[in-house]
């Protein structure tokens, strides 16, 4: 089970490293679409949340102070889906589905990193 545990913490944590890089990469991009969305500051927010995600990412990857990397992910998670996937405000149907679709995973998502918080002090095959 201790190897299952590693190839969750794997790709989970791989998800949020790449959302991140993601970010940085695509700094002009995401910011468009942040302001856009109405967030303040969106320059600084997307490459903020994309530091966030790389942390977040890599704490859960090795297993190096995973209750505080999963904060983090949880940190983007939430204002995130509720900013940026507000699917109930939008009239148009096919960006409704989207929006609601982003907000459903980061839903599930923010379900996981709650469910990997249970032991995670105490995770097998950690640098720490």
């Amino acid at each position: 089970m201790e190897i299952l545990l590693l190839i969750g913490r794997i790709i989970f944590g791989g998800y949020f490293m790449y959302s991140g890089y993601n970010h940085l990469a695509n700094i002009q991009a995401m910011s468009g679409y942040a302001k856009f969305k109405g967030v303040p500051a969106p320059s600084l927010a997307v490459g903020g949340t994309g530091v966030i995600l790389i942390l977040g990412g890599a704490s859960v990857v090795l297993g190096v102070l995973p209750v505080i990397g999963l904060l983090l992910v949880i940190l983007f998670l939430v204002p995130t889906s509720l900013m940026m996937h507000n699917y109930w405000t939008i009239s148009d149907p096919t960006e409704r589905m989207g929006e609601r679709v982003n907000f459903l995973k980061n839903l599930g998502l923010t379900g996981a990193a709650l469910a990997l918080m249970y032991g995670a002090a105490s995770w097998p095959l950690s640098l720490l």
